[in-house]
């Protein structure tokens, strides 16, 4: 069966470029959890893989496991270059910010304007690798801070003086505060959101826990964002969601390994028999075994509502 992408089965291809290309989308009313549309960019002749991502603010993880035939550093000129800009919304909270360390990326979700319809905004980010793994559960924005110093916590002192290199007690503000220009301070002590230096990092679990974001999209983020936000992070390598009554399931790889094979299996069946306890389905197996061998983070359509009436047994 082959991958179906959002809306009315068609996949939208870029024609042109935009380095001002932003991830906004209405939020969806009840029972409809799915936002965006894939998209496809032809690579040019000088092109890698990290920078088409860098150019539409994709992580790096996410566009190389999106396509994995193409060459991550030299993909062939005018080779097609699936986007996985479609995304199935986490269950949480619609409220504040909503962070998947699985997808590595996060979502955020503006107070509500009388008059105007309520907002989703969703950025790629890098979150802390295994042994410095981003603390799950809840959180607040306590202090945002512009043209931040950064004074190296102990962990990273001792990490890069094991390869010889010793850190300054205090970096400055500048190109050299891997930081960046913005800082976001959560009440969770030594955690951030914030910019950096280095963006083609962007999208892979490479920080000792911290949130890091392109420069672009911390400053629009810093720029929406109060004090007092409330902050969500989830662990969800498998979302499911519907769309004008089509079930589609969203599987990333998990961080660890004991959940990328028999525990992945069975987080599915326990979050498809919640489903099929809520609402009537017919299930695809052959779409969801797709789903769970591909692990591309892309929405697959694997069911449609139905009015059987008894519920589907997965």
């Amino acid at each position: 069966m082959r991958r179906l992408p959002i809306h009315l089965g068609l996949l939208c291809t870029l024609l042109l470029a935009t380095p001002a290309f932003a991830q906004s989308f209405a939020v969806p009313v009840a029972r409809q959890e799915v936002v965006g549309m894939l998209m496809a960019v032809s690579a040019r002749a000088d092109d890698t893989l990290v920078d088409i991502a860098r150019r539409y603010r994709i992580g790096q993880d996410e566009i190389v496991i999106a396509n994995p035939a193409v060459d991550r550093w030299a993909p062939a000129d005018g080779a097609r270059v699936i986007l996985p800009t479609a995304y199935i919304l986490p269950r949480a909270r619609r409220e504040g910010l909503v962070l998947n360390v699985s997808e590595m990326r996060l979502y955020y979700y503006p107070e509500h304007i009388a008059g105007l319809a309520d907002l989703v905004h969703t950025y790629s980010v890098s979150i802390g690798r295994q042994e410095f793994a981003t603390p799950l559960g809840t959180a607040r924005i306590v202090k945002k801070t512009k043209r931040p110093s950064w004074r190296p916590p102990q962990s990273i002192v001792a990490e890069r003086a094991s390869y010889g290199e010793t850190l300054p007690s205090v970096v400055p503000p500048g190109p050299d505060n891997p930081l960046g220009e913005l800082v976001m301070r959560l009440n969770l002590p030594g955690y951030l959101i914030h910019g950096t230096n280095k963006p083609y990092g962007v999208g892979m679990p490479v920080t000792h826990g911290c949130v890091r974001m392109y420069p672009e999209d911390m400053q629009a983020l810093y720029s929406m964002v109060p004090v007092g936000t409330p902050v969500t992070i989830v662990d969800q390598p498998v979302k499911l969601g519907w769309l004008n009554g089509m079930l589609y399931i969203e599987v990333h790889p998990p961080f660890e390994p004991t959940i990328r094979h028999e525990g992945l299996t069975k987080r599915v069946t326990q979050l498809l028999r919640a489903e099929a306890s809520k609402r009537r389905f017919e299930l695809d197996r052959d779409a969801l075994r797709m789903a769970l061998e591909l692990q591309d983070g892309v929405p697959i359509v694997i069911g449609r509502a139905s009015k059987a009436r008894a519920a589907a047994n997965p």
